[in-house]
């Protein structure tokens, strides 16, 4: 009883609303995605009624073709995630490790790319794209991917490299360890919980992203997962509303799955950059 102060039940309330509050749209979004199409009214339905669940999900998997725009994206999301926070991690190494001259300089320059609103790169890239023949090519978003993920993982990498102590560098420079050695066998093996929390969050904001897959791609052998899902929506009313609903749910599970896979490592990281 003594734990029972109104300091501790005013936390633990606030607490418990806004994770209602936060499962709120999820519960919209798995009840209406049940509601078969014959009695969906076109409103947003609070309780349960009928289950159709499964033949939504069918029809919205069918009709929008979504296993090869979920086979790009799963591409796409775990290459170019992978790539670029090994990319990442180069330069946090290089920034926090190396002797380089100018390393805030070189610190903003690269975090530059995460300050500024996508549709800044929107014209560039598609003339870029277009003028080396990238346009509607899997290489195309995949470069802009990578790119566009190393200024954050770089930054998250970099931060979880200034905590560890200078004597593990040191010892190993002195022992006759060259920068490439240092990096790989020491350097990254420490970094793991870094690596995997910063793939973890570009894994998700590639798997998410839509702005590049309408802009830079156009055929369904390239677009993305949520490229084929806005243009399902476009035309929900083939396939209703739930359809859509129950096409969204089933392409939000591999985030999701993911999130609480790598949870150990996402956690571990955020402790560390505290």
């Amino acid at each position: 009883m003594r734990n029972l102060t109104p300091g501790r039940v005013v936390r633990n309330v606030v607490v418990v609303a806004l994770g209602l509050i936060w499962l709120l749209p999820t519960y919209l979004l798995i009840v209406n995605a049940a509601v078969s199409n014959d009695s969906y009214s076109g409103t947003a339905r609070w309780f349960p009624g009928s289950f159709a669940l499964w033949d939504n999900i069918e029809a919205g998997w069918q009709a929008a073709d979504f296993t090869d725009a979920a086979r790009n994206s799963l591409l796409y999301a775990t290459v170019c995630a992978a790539a670029a926070v090994l990319i990442a991690t180069l330069a946090a190494f290089a920034l926090v490790v190396m002797p380089v001259r100018r390393k805030a300089l070189w610190f903003w320059l690269i975090y530059a790319g995460t300050l500024l609103p996508l549709q800044v790169f929107a014209r560039p890239l598609f003339l870029a794209a277009s003028t080396t023949n990238l346009y509607d090519t899997p290489w195309g978003l995949g470069i802009v991917y990578v790119a566009i993920c190393i200024p954050f993982a770089m930054f998250v990498v970099r931060n979880y490299l200034t905590t560890l102590p200078l004597e593990v560098t040191e010892s190993a420079r002195i022992d006759g360890a060259g920068w490439l050695r240092l990096f790989w066998s020491i350097h990254v093996p420490l970094s793991r919980s870094a690596m995997a929390a910063a793939f973890v969050f570009q894994f998700v904001y590639i798997w998410n992203e839509l702005f590049f897959g309408i802009t830079l791609s156009l055929s369904p052998e390239v677009q993305p997962v949520m490229a084929a899902l806005a243009g399902l929506q476009g035309n929900f009313s083939a396939v209703g509303q739930p359809a859509v609903l129950a096409a969204a749910l089933v392409v939000s599970l591999p985030t999701v799955a993911l999130f609480f896979g790598f949870q150990r490592f996402f956690v571990t990281s955020l402790k560390s950059n505290i």
